[in-house]
């Protein structure tokens, strides 16, 4: 069973728009020197600990399907930090610093156009990782990363990143596939926003939300919403209200809860399924095959 977001040791105190380590600014440090040897033995024995805990309780994708020895190896490299709610850990044209391995959290992947409104291209929850140009040697972002859902992640720096791909074939086919996943999904995605209509593509949005959070209960505004699927407010609020009114989620004050997941998958789109099946068949060992958009 995966975890949930309160099955993770991890504290969320503190400032609201910076990743934090185990509840602590990740670039925040006390020397050891000032508390004597006594605190700094327990604070490492601590962070172990904590480390050792969060592995075993719940992990990215991603990582799982590395072979153990490379799991170890790469996870050396990253520290666990915190995706705080509405943090922007990417602009673009901004230098990637970092990827981050989401474990409970997600990422909403925006594209801007002049004065437009953002619209949302991609989600990047515990089946993928954030930074995914750097598995191709780019090291710019072309998109807008806002932290959509609150939670543990690892984080990897870009240079620790590129050493870790040009040790582990593993990892590189990994990544590679996955790059292979978000072209995908994104050609899919642009059909979807031709074709499908709003109610469909809402049920579709807030089952890829749930599936994320890994919880039935999850924040997120009318306004994000309509963000996310590029059309005005009033769609949302109508299409919301249908879904409402049909038992099928309730929402208060930005916090929507998914009452009837069945109810809500048969109301999808079919790219909800489309997403999934690309992700399963160009995950595989074997060869991905093409998966076909119904758009009846």
């Amino acid at each position: 069973m995966q975890a949930g977001p309160h099955d993770l040791p991890i504290a969320m105190c503190g400032s609201k728009r910076t990743p934090r380590r185990f509840g602590r600014i990740v670039s925040a440090s006390v020397p050891d020197a000032t508390h004597g040897p006594v605190w700094a033995a327990s604070r490492h024995a601590l962070d172990v600990l904590f480390t050792k805990a969060f592995l075993f309780t719940a992990q990215n994708a991603l990582i799982q399907r590395l072979p153990r020895i490379e799991q170890r190896r790469l996870l050396k490299r990253c520290e666990p930090v915190d995706l705080v709610f509405a943090a922007m850990l990417g602009a673009p044209g901004q230098q990637t610093a970092h990827a981050y391995f989401p474990v409970n959290g997600y990422v909403s992947l925006l594209q801007q156009t002049g004065a437009q409104a953002p619209l949302e291209v991609g989600m990047v929850g515990r089946e993928g990782m954030l930074g995914a140009e750097l598995a191709l040697g780019v090291t710019t972002t072309p998109l807008l990363a806002l932290v959509r859902g609150s939670g543990a992640a690892w984080r990897i720096e870009q240079s620790a990143l590129q050493e870790a791909l040009a040790q582990s074939p593993a990892l590189r086919q990994g990544l590679h596939r996955y790059v292979y996943v978000l072209l995908a999904q994104r050609a899919a995605a642009v059909s979807c926003q031709r074709f499908h209509l709003i109610e469909a593509r809402l049920a579709r949005q807030l089952l890829m939300s749930q599936d994320r959070a890994h919880a039935d209960t999850f924040h997120v505004t009318h306004e994000d919403l309509a963000q996310m699927l590029g059309v005005r407010r009033v769609g949302v609020t109508v299409a919301a209200g249908e879904l409402q009114r049909s038992g099928l989620i309730a929402y208060h004050r930005g916090d929507l809860r998914v009452v009837n997941r069945i109810a809500l998958q048969s109301r999808a789109c079919s790219c909800y399924a489309l997403d999934q099946r690309i992700y399963d068949a160009s995950m595989q060992d074997k060869a991905p095959e093409r998966a076909e958009p119904d758009f009846a």
